[in-house]
């Protein structure tokens, strides 16, 4: 896939305080200046998409009633410490495209996982993170920053806010202990 549709990481601002969630031993930071969904992935408003200008902004607060923007996305500490050492990204679809909330464009594998990616929302695929392409490893270290993956035009219907994100995660972590557990208990 070429980059072409790939934009440059520009330095992203430092996550504000939020929450932590913890996994069994582990933390897991969840900022609270940004939205989440449930495939473990967080977005962050890049501007709105009535924007008289082209250029990216810095992200700014969460658009209130939801209107449609441009959304920055990348996966939640959560989904990192799950997945462990990213190695490898992959895109199926180059920008700009259209996408289905839940659609399949993408794929990951790590230490411990090979997944598919699918879309948090409907939208337009806008951008993809081409220095992750390069070295996906950026997402081990930096996954509210410059690990960011893919950026959507759409609206923020369905996301969660990270206080409903903390909720859902505390069903997630229950099924990922027995899960884990179970592997264990099968070795």
């Amino acid at each position: 896939m070429n980059d072409e549709s790939a934009i440059p990481s520009p330095q992203p601002p430092t996550p504000s305080p939020g929450f932590s969630f913890w996994m069994g031993q582990f933390e897991a930071k969840i900022p609270a200046d940004r939205l989440y969904a449930k495939n473990h992935m967080w977005a962050m408003v890049e501007d709105s998409v009535a924007s008289p200008s082209p250029e990216l902004h810095p992200p700014s607060p969460i658009p209130q009633p939801p209107a449609p923007a441009r959304f920055r996305f990348g996966f939640s500490a959560y989904a990192v410490r799950l997945l462990q050492d990213v190695y490898f990204l992959d895109w199926h679809l180059e920008a700009p495209a259209e996408l289905s909330e839940r659609q399949e464009f993408g794929e990951i594998e790590s230490s411990k996982a090979e997944s598919a990616l699918y879309a948090p929302i409907a939208g337009t695929l806008t951008a993809i993170n081409g220095d992750l392409l390069a070295d996906p490893s950026t997402i081990n270290v930096d996954n509210y920053g410059r690990g960011w993956l893919f950026q959507i035009e759409g609206r923020h219907d369905g996301l969660l806010s990270a206080e409903e994100y903390l909720v859902h995660l505390e069903a997630a972590w229950k099924l990922a202990e027995r899960t884990i557990k179970g592997q264990m208990n099968e070795g």
